[in-house]
């Protein structure tokens, strides 16, 4: 897990118990924008290596793998 999904966690908890700051949910905020971005690349590269696998390309797929490794 990376340190953004980690803080984001952080500031959810404590979202349930008390009301953040301004600079807390400006984090949050930001938090959550880029694990969106993030999750919307995995699925993007997820369907592109499908489509890889089945018209056979495995130089293509495993370029899309490789891609996939560096986000996680």
């Amino acid at each position: 897990m990376n340190v953004v999904a980690e803080r984001f966690i952080e500031l959810s908890i404590l979202k349930k118990h008390r009301r953040l700051t301004l600079s807390e949910t400006r984090e949050f905020n930001e938090s959550l924008k880029h694990l969106e971005k993030l999750e919307w690349q995995k699925a993007k590269l997820k369907n592109l290596s499908l489509a890889a696998s089945m018209i056979d390309d495995v130089d293509w797929q495993h370029e899309i793998c490789e891609k996939l490794e560096k986000l996680h």
